[in-house]
C-alpha cells in the first residue's frame, strides 16, 4: 500500500491542514468572484452600450439609436447561439441555476466536480446575463467556487469527506465575495450545500467566507448591496402585517418553483431540434419578452431598489412582479445559464413592498413605511423557494443592513418555510433533482438519528440508507446503490439505494470464498 506524502496527510488530515486548504479555495473563489462579475459588466456594455441595462431601461443603442429597443429581440438570440453548443459541448452540467449540480455532487459523487465546469459557467452565465437573460449570478458563482474547492481538493487527493467540505466552502466563498455578506456565505453552505453543522465544517467553511470577502472587497470595495433609505418597526400591530407578508410570500415561492419547472416541461414537449440550438431560438421568447418590459434585462437589481425604495406605483410593481417570474423561468427553461437566488429576492421585493402600499391604504396609521415590507417580503419568498430559513434571513440583513428589522425577518421566513412545506414537498432545488430521479435526502433528512453497522431505514420510495464499516480496499457498491459519504479515512460507509436490491449488497461484501 502507498503511503501518502506528510503534506497530503497534513492538509486531508488535520483541521489546520484543511483551515489552509480553505484559505486557498477561498482566494480562488474571490478572484473567480470578482472575474465573473467583471465579464457579466464586459458582455452588457458591448450589447447595450451599459453595464447595467436595467438601470436605465428601454434606452436606445449608443451607436445605433434609430433601432430603439428592438435590438432586445436579438441580444438573447446571439447570446443562445454562442453559449448553447459551448454548454452541449464541454460541460452540460453548467446548464441551469448550478446549485442542484453542485448538492448532487456533494451527496452522491464523492464531491467531484469537473474542472472545467467553472470556466465554462462562467462564459456561458456571463452570456446569458450579458445578452439579457433575466437571471441571477449567485447561483453560477457558487458553482464556479464548488469546482475550484473540488478541483483542489482532487489535485491534493483529499477523502471524501474533506473533499466535500472543499466544495461547501467554494460555494459560501462565492455567495460572499458576490454578496458581500460573509455570514450568509457561511450559512448558505452549510444550511443548503452540506446540511452539516459540525465544528471542522463551520471551521472551514468560515475561514474561505472570510478569505472570499476580503478578496472581493480589495478590488470592488465594501458597504451594503442595495442602498436604501432606513426602516423601523413603528407599532406593534405591524408584526401581525409582517406575518402576512411571510405567508403570502411562501405561495409565491412555491409559484415560482412550479412556474419554472412548468416552462421547462412545456419547452421540452415543444423543442424537438437539437440542444445546442435551443437557448438560440428561445431566445427570440425572451427578447419580445424584454421589449415589453426591458426592466427585466439581466439581474435587475436597479429596478429592485427603485420598487422597495418607493418609486414605482403598486400596479407597476405586480407587473414587475409577473414579468420577473415569467421572465426567469423562461430563461431557464430554454437552456440559459443563471441562478434563481436574486430573481427570488427581486420576486419577494416586490410582492412585499405592493403589499406595503396595500396596508397603508387600509391602516395609514398603523402600517409605516411600504419599503419595510420588501425587505421583509424578499426573505419570504426566498426561504418559500429554497426553504433555507437561516440563510434567508441573515442574507436580506446583511446585504441592506437593517439588522432592525431582524425580528420581522425572523417571523415571516419562520411562516413562510412552514407554509412551503406544507404546500409543497420540494424546493426549487430538490424539484430539479426529483425530477430525475434522484432523492438526495427524504423529507425529515436533517433529524436522521445514528445508524448503527449494517442498520437499515426504509425510506420513502422504496429507498433506503445502510451504514456499514469500511469495506475492504477495491470494494465497490452495487450500481444501483449510490455513496452519500464514507472514504478511505472514515470509519463507515454511507449508502442508498433501492430496498428489494439489499440481498445484492449484502452479497457484494461477503468473502469471494463464500460466494
Amino acid at each position: 500500500m502507498t503511503t501518502a506524502p506528510r503534506w497530503q496527510r497534513f492538509l486531508g488530515e488535520s483541521v489546520v491542514g484543511m483551515a489552509v486548504a480553505a484559505v486557498v479555495v477561498g482566494l480562488g473563489a474571490g478572484l473567480g468572484a470578482v472575474v465573473f462579475r467583471e465579464l457579466i459588466f464586459l458582455v452588457t456594455r458591448i450589447v447595450t452600450g451599459t453595464t447595467d441595462y436595467a438601470a436605465t431601461p428601454g434606452a436606445p443603442l449608443p451607436w445605433w439609436p434609430e433601432i430603439g429597443r428592438w435590438f432586445l429581440v436579438a441580444a438573447p438570440v446571439v447570446g443562445g447561439l454562442i453559449y448553447g453548443p459551448l454548454v452541449y459541448r464541454y460541460a452540460r452540467e453548467a446548464r441551469g441555476h448550478g446549485v442542484p449540480e453542485v448538492m448532487l455532487a456533494v451527496a452522491e459523487n464523492d464531491g467531484r466536480i469537473r474542472p472545467r465546469v467553472a470556466v465554462v459557467k462562467s462564459v456561458a452565465s456571463a452570456l446569458t446575463i450579458g445578452t439579457g437573460g433575466s437571471v441571477g449570478r449567485e447561483g453560477p458563482i457558487v458553482q464556479i467556487g464548488s469546482a475550484i474547492g473540488s478541483s483542489l481538493g482532487q489535485w491534493m487527493r483529499m477523502p471524501t469527506s474533506r473533499l466535500r467540505l472543499l466544495v461547501a466552502c467554494g460555494a459560501g466563498g462565492g455567495i460572499s465575495a458576490t454578496f458581500d455578506a460573509p455570514i450568509s456565505g457561511v450559512f448558505f453552505a452549510l444550511e443548503i450545500i452540506l446540511l452539516d453543522f459540525t465544528m471542522l465544517s463551520f471551521v472551514v467553511v468560515v475561514t474561505a467566507s472570510a478569505v472570499a470577502n476580503l478578496v472581493a472587497r480589495a478590488f470592488e470595495g465594501s458597504g451594503t448591496f442595495l442602498k436604501l433609505p432606513p426602516f423601523s418597526v413603528d407599532s406593534f400591530a405591524q408584526f401581525a402585517l409582517f406575518a402576512v407578508v411571510g405567508l403570502v410570500g411562501a405561495l409565491v415561492g412555491v409559484a415560482f418553483t412550479r412556474t419554472l419547472y412548468g416552462l421547462e416541461d412545456l419547452a421540452d414537449s415543444v423543442w424537438k431540434g437539437p440542444e445546442w440550438l435551443r437557448p438560440a431560438v428561445g431566445g427570440v421568447l425572451v427578447g419580445l419578452l424584454l421589449v415589453a418590459l426591458p426592466e427585466m434585462y439581466g439581474v435587475g437589481y436597479p429596478v429592485l431598489q427603485a420598487g422597495v425604495a418607493g418609486e414605482y406605483a403598486v400596479g407597476f410593481l405586480l407587473v414587475l412582479l409577473v414579468g420577473k417570474l415569467v421572465a426567469t423561468s423562461l430563461t431557464l427553461a430554454i437552456g440559459g445559464s443563471g441562478g434563481i437566488f436574486a430573481p427570488s429576492l427581486f420576486l419577494g421585493a416586490m410582492t412585499g413592498t405592493a403589499l406595503g402600499v396595500a396596508f397603508a391604504a387600509i391602516a395609514p396609521g398603523v402600517a409605516g413605511p411600504a419599503g419595510a415590507y420588501g425587505l421583509v417580503g424578499m426573505a419570504a419568498v426566498l426561504a418559500g423557494a429554497t426553504r433555507a430559513p437561516i440563510t434567508a434571513v441573515v442574507i436580506v440583513a446583511e446585504i441592506t443592513a437593517e439588522w432592525s428589522l431582524v425580528v420581522p425577518l425572523m417571523i415571516a421566513v419562520a411562516l413562510a418555510t412552514a407554509l412551503s412545506r406544507l404546500v409543497s414537498r420540494e424546493t426549487i432545488y430538490t424539484m430539479k433533482l426529483s425530477r430525475r430521479g434522484i432523492r438526495l435526502t427524504p423529507p425529515g433528512a436533517r433529524e436522521w438519528r445514528p445508524f448503527g453497522p449494517g442498520e437499515v431505514l426504509d425510506l420513502p420510495e422504496e429507498r433506503c440508507l445502510v451504514r456499514l464499516p469500511v469495506p475492504d480496499e477495491g470494494w465497490s457498491p452495487p450500481s444501483a446503490f449510490a455513496r452519500l459519504d464514507g472514504g478511505a479515512h472514515d470509519a463507515r460507509v454511507l449508502l442508498t439505494g433501492p430496498a428489494d436490491a439489499l440481498d445484492d449488497l449484502a452479497a457484494s461484501l461477503r468473502p469471494e470464498a463464500d460466494r
